[in-house]
């Protein structure tokens, strides 16, 4: 979804990121020395997969990959049978998306609480969780990002108008969103892909990861509450205080009203839910039932919700546009893997890694593991391209370090996920911050107590994760 207004700051292209990353790959198949592993298939709750053994490295005969091995790597990458799968469920997920979203169900049934907040001011403090919980089940299930941006022009108004300030508008939304893109249970674009190159059951763990995802949401809420309670009780309290509102004109968003259509679409919604839910914990279901399931939800959203048949079409030609990058940074990641796998240097890296950490308890390198992923992230400000470029090397890390791989894949999701909220290379993050009027030094001088809750509880839920997931 297209933000409206442009960050001050432009982020780093993640391509661009990725293409250095290559080159850097080739030549590491010239410097580094070749190494292998044994591996074996072994029987998992996934079924058959590959599994590295521990104290089999030893070093091999090197073949380093040729320069022009830079320009033929790419189409390698995209037509990677794992690679391929994963960038087809994006694009088509984007796609199904992007139909529901055409009905107006979801724009509808936020300004419906937004209005019942405006026609209850007594009750105005309840709009601020159920506004957050709104926006966290969406990064929670469909990994809502950019589409927030469009949200600030009804929630900074709002905010304003209760008395409170952009702040808290900024907040609604953003946050709310990134604690559930960070704890998620079912985002496709983060915990999909990560699970899918980790080997693991689609959305398996899902019960842990809801937890996870409750007690984040429930930090965030109530950080924002006190905050918006504060500026009730000494409106000088407010970071913005004494600021004159800068930023876009938020004037607001054109009614929509919740019709029975609209109403019959949310419910469409919750019940494929439900069924994701059931499918992947009962029938195994994978790539292929899961993207079949949302390319279901999105044609009976369609008729359901009155959208023609050829806006329907172009609804889910535009989604898909709009998960392009992600598609590209997939299948460029993923020749990544292939160069180095080429030149036999992955196991050496496994090998180093490994050895640099080895002797600490599980639940300490799974740590590590989250803090490397936070920093990653800074460079690679995307959750799927983040995952491709970095699971294919933390899973065998992890199962060299005996960490379960659901303790890989949250370290990564809660890395990749709260990070976000911080970082200064994010084209939403500097965009969002310069709609709203408020200084990147200012919004960090704020969140980071929130930043500092949000970090320990995920280190509690990975350290838990190890726990459960071992064996």
């Amino acid at each position: 979804m297209s933000a409206p207004g442009s960050p001050s700051r432009k982020a780093p292209d993640a391509l661009l990121i990725i293409a250095v990353v290559l080159a850097l790959a080739v030549a590491c198949t010239w410097l580094v020395p070749a190494g292998s592993f044994e591996r074996v298939e072994v029987q998992a709750e996934a079924g058959t997969r590959t599994a590295v053994v521990p104290g089999t490295y030893h070093a091999v005969d090197a073949t380093p990959v040729p320069w022009y091995g830079f320009f033929t790597a790419p189409v390698k990458g995209f037509t990677d049978h794992q690679a391929a799968m994963i960038i087809a469920f994006v694009l088509l997920i984007g796609g199904a998306f992007a139909v529901l979203n055409a009905t107006g169900a979801i724009d509808a049934g936020l300004f419906r609480v937004l209005r019942w907040a405006q026609e209850h001011p007594s009750r105005k403090r309840l709009v601020i969780p159920m506004l957050m919980l709104a926006f966290s089940i969406g990064g929670n299930t469909f990994g809502m990002a950019e589409e927030v941006l469009v949200f600030l022009m009804i929630t900074i108004p709002l905010a304003r108008s209760m008395g409170w300030d952009a702040v808290v508008g900024v907040a609604i939304p953003f946050l709310g969103s990134g604690v559930g893109f960070a704890g998620a249970a079912f985002n496709p674009f983060t915990v999909g892909i990560a699970q899918g190159l980790s080997e693991l059951p689609l959305f398996s763990g899902w019960e842990f990861r809801m937890v996870q995802w409750a007690v984040l949401t429930l930090i965030a809420i109530v950080f924002v509450m006190r905050y918006a309670a504060r500026i009730e009780k000494d409106p000088k309290s407010g970071l913005l205080h004494g600021r004159a509102h800068a930023g876009a004109d938020t004037g607001g968003l054109g009614e929509r009203p919740l019709t029975g259509r609209r109403i019959a679409v949310l419910v469409l919604f919750a019940f494929t839910i439900v069924i994701l839910i059931i499918g992947v914990n009962k029938f195994d279901w994978y790539i292929e039932e899961i993207a079949g399931l949302f390319i279901g939800m999105g044609v009976l959203a369609a008729i359901i919700g009155g959208v023609s048949a050829e806006k329907a079409a172009k609804s889910f030609v535009a989604g898909a546009r709009d998960m392009v990058g992600a598609a590209l940074l997939i299948g460029l990641s993923r020749s990544v893997l292939i160069v180095m796998q080429e030149g036999q240097v992955v196991d050496t890296v496994l090998h180093g890694m490994s050895a640099a950490i080895s002797g600490l308890p599980a639940m300490v390198s799974a740590q590590l593991m989250f803090f490397v992923q936070f920093a990653i992230n800074f460079f690679v400000p995307s959750g799927s391209g983040q995952a491709a470029l970095t699971m294919p090397v933390m899973t065998p890390l992890a199962d060299l370090l005996h960490i379960p791989r659901q303790s890989a894949v949250i370290a990564f999701q809660l890395g990749d996920g709260l990070c976000n909220f911080v970082i200064p290379t994010s084209g939403v993050t500097m965009g969002i911050l310069e709609i709203a009027g408020i200084p990147f030094n200012l919004w960090l001088k704020w969140i980071w107590k929130l930043m500092l809750w949000l970090v320990l509880a995920g280190m509690v839920f990975l350290g838990a994760s190890v726990a459960v997931f071992a064996g």
